[in-house]
């Protein structure tokens, strides 16, 4: 269906964002058991179980508008992901692939940062009140991952990339 107003946008950016966090659901757990850092894979692990709760307020927020959250994909979530799945292929379990799978996982993140902004903005405008309420809480969520994936990366897993890594050329 082609969005004709603010309000079908608004629907179809949410609906975008099911598809996506629901393909998040199916690439977590796979993230968690190619990391050989442990602090990363409770980090993933964690944000598993707040990807479920954000599904949840989703189907909330179609259930309260009588609409169904199904029928979009979210193309730009599925490429990320990809991108993530081919490192997984292309690096053995180490710190690089632990440097790479936080890289992967950060495009994630700032891709649903940048779609929940929207639907904020939207709802905002919109006066949905309950639903900018449900859709802040994962926007707040989804920073925070962000963030602490940044902490991850540059207090573990970077340095010890460097330092498996330092019998490589550099040029």
């Amino acid at each position: 269906m082609k969005p004709k107003t603010i309000e079908d946008l608004y629907i179809q950016e949410m609906k975008d964002l099911y598809d996506g966090e629901k393909q998040i659901l199916k690439a977590l757990p796979k993230m968690a058991k190619a990391t050989t850092s442990e602090k990363l894979r409770a980090a993933f692990e964690q944000h598993l179980e707040q990807t479920r709760k954000q599904v949840e307020r989703l189907e909330q927020i179609f259930e309260e508008r009588n609409q169904k959250p199904t029928g979009k994909k979210c193309v730009g979530l599925q490429g990320i992901i990809e991108e993530g799945s081919e490192l997984m292929g292309d690096v053995d379990p180490s710190p690089l692939l632990d440097a790479g799978l936080i890289a992967a996982a950060q495009r994630v993140e700032h891709y649903e940062m940048a779609g929940y902004g929207t639907v904020c903005a939207f709802a905002q405008q919109l006066g949905d009140t309950q639903a900018l309420k449900l859709l802040r809480q994962t926007l707040d969520e989804e920073k925070a991952t962000d963030e602490k994936l940044t902490q991850i990366a540059e207090s573990i897993v970077n340095q010890e990339a460097v330092q498996t890594g330092s019998g490589s050329q550099r040029g």
